[in-house]
């Protein structure tokens, strides 16, 4: 008799997950977002449901040289904040507004007061590499820093001002008050440089820039007339705290949408994500930033809404988005106050 036959099986093959991450980046997102049991809930790579957002760390009177500083880790995206204050003249104003009764706000963005500098460090994520040519993603994140600054007016122009009143000279006119004129401003140079990037860089880099500015001290000045100069005290118990009228937070989505151009064109299924880690970011074609600021009560405080590529997000979604951005607010808010507390 012979002998029976044996059936060999192949091996099943199989990838480690960060292989099949490499491999199929498109397919692991979407295993983990639309998994095969029904019972099993929708769980990202990262292990964060797509709704949750990340903790940030902050970290604040980091630098030594400098008026304010913040360090602020949110996952695997760290960024420092340094704020410098640097005298301008008003006699080196070209056209000086003549009139104190006009000043107001918006003189801080037209004598440019607050200038952001924004850097994406070599090696800080595998895109940026020693021989690479500089991008525009640096470039786009200064202004759209600098745009939220002048639209939220979170520093106020008095803060700015250094302010002269000249003595009374006509002894025979006591009670006519000098008017009160302006010598010089304060401007706020505020340079952010990422250490490490893993997505989502506007949200970090925005706080960062309110948690230095909150952290910032500017010295005591003012207008000497027998120098005819600005003079500025050493001293630090002397110097005053930048006042902050505000607490604008970003929070940004991004839409994920399986399968090719056409198939995502016929088809409408799609995933919101928030906080998005750069894996995820390279997958999504729609994004949504959303600034709030709730300080004062108001839980629809919009300040902006900015919106790239796509065209998923509907009136549904946005109000989703919005309500997701309100809790991020008070969970990010609350870390500030934490560290202001410190």
């Amino acid at each position: 008799m012979s002998a029976p036959a044996t059936v060999t099986t192949a091996p099943v093959l199989s990838f480690p997950p960060p292989i099949f991450a490499k491999l199929s980046p498109s397919p692991f997102l979407l295993a983990h977002l639309k998994p095969s049991a029904s019972n099993t809930p929708a769980i990202r790579p990262n292990g964060r449901v797509p709704s949750e957002h990340r903790t940030p760390t902050i970290n604040t009177n980091s630098l030594t040289h400098g008026s304010g500083s913040a360090v602020v880790r949110v996952g695997d995206t760290a960024v420092v904040c340094g704020v410098r204050g640097e005298l301008l003249l008003a006699s080196n104003i070209p056209h000086p507004r003549r009139d104190n009764a006009d000043r107001s706000d918006t003189e801080i963005s037209d004598l440019g007061l607050l200038v952001p500098n924004l850097e994406l460090s070599t090696g800080c994520s595998p895109a940026h590499l020693p021989s690479n040519a500089p991008g525009t993603l640096a470039q786009s994140l200064s202004q759209r820093v600098l745009s939220l600054l002048q639209k939220s007016d979170l520093v106020s122009l008095q803060d700015l001002e250094i302010l002269y009143r000249p003595p009374v000279t006509d002894p025979d006119m006591p009670d006519e008050t000098p008017e009160t004129v302006v010598k010089a401003y304060l401007g706020l140079y505020i340079d952010i440089l990422f250490i490490s990037l893993d997505g989502n860089p506007f949200d970090a880099a925005w706080l960062a820039v309110v948690a230095a500015l909150r952290d910032t001290r500017l010295p005591q000045a003012w207008w000497d007339a027998d120098r005819e100069m600005i003079l500025c005290s050493d001293s630090v118990r002397e110097s005053r705290k930048l006042s902050t009228r505000c607490t604008p937070i970003a929070s940004t989505f991004a839409i994920y949408m399986p399968g090719t151009v056409q198939q995502r064109r016929s088809s409408q299924e799609s995933w919101m994500l928030a906080d998005p880690d750069g894996f995820e970011e390279e997958l999504c074609d729609e994004t949504v930033t959303i600034v709030l600021d709730c300080s004062k009560g108001n839980t629809s405080g919009i300040l902006k809404v900015e919106k790239n590529g796509g065209g998923t997000v509907g009136r549904a979604l946005m109000r989703r988005m919005l309500s997701e951005a309100e809790r991020k607010w008070h969970d990010w808010s609350s870390a500030l106050e934490v560290t202001d507390a410190v």
